[in-house]
């Protein structure tokens, strides 16, 4: 199964199982935007939109996501909350993106959901200006961390919905040019992690 068509199901639950458990941590998060009017940011695997409401304004936003079932309800929360942003279907692991387009970058929720994580920050990173921010939420083990169960369920998970083996440092290793700012756990012990990076450079 495809998580385009996993996702395209996922659609009508994801806001009731997943809204409550992140918002929070998401504002905590997105707090951290420029709210300057020049500045732009990305959110991808932007979804159904959950991050819209918490938008600070000033900046022009731009969301991508691979699913237009999760893009058409982030459109009814961006009207809802009158915020221009444009929403484009696209690959995150393939950003269709000019290289250094985006002063900030959000991944809530992907670099677990995507199979190939080390992509998704790669290219990220590759649109972000140098000096810029990414900003991270998601479930991460620590190096190291056995966590049975966690592994022993993401090969099926994964295919579903989302991965829960994922290990951030590894991930980050194959991203050079890429500076943790700060690392803080989130939420369900510290598995959920708020990490700002900074891109090297200006």
């Amino acid at each position: 199964m495809s998580l385009r068509y996993s996702y395209t199901l996922l659609a009508p639950l994801y806001d009731g199982v997943v809204a409550p458990f992140t918002a929070a941590a998401r504002q905590r998060n997105l707090a951290l935007l420029p709210q300057t009017p020049d500045a732009d940011v990305l959110l991808v695997g932007v979804g159904s939109g959950l991050d819209i409401p918490l938008l600070p304004r000033g900046p022009r936003y731009t969301g991508l996501d691979l699913t237009p079932a999760m893009l058409e309800r982030a459109r009814r929360k961006a009207a809802a909350a009158s915020l221009p942003i444009r929403l484009d279907v696209g690959d995150a692991r393939r950003l269709p993106y000019p290289d250094t387009t985006f002063d900030s970058v959000v991944l809530h929720l992907i670099l677990a959901v995507t199979p190939q994580p080390e992509r998704v920050l790669a290219e990220a990173a590759r649109v972000l200006w140098p000096g810029g921010q990414l900003l991270v939420l998601d479930k991460f083990l620590r190096p190291g961390q056995a966590a049975p169960v966690r592994r022993l369920i993401s090969p099926l998970l994964g295919l579903l919905a989302t991965r829960t083996d994922v290990v951030f440092e590894r991930v980050l290793a194959q991203t050079p040019g890429l500076e943790v700012v700060s690392d803080q756990p989130a939420l369900a012990g510290g598995w959920f992690r708020r990490i700002v990076l900074r891109k090297a450079g200006r």
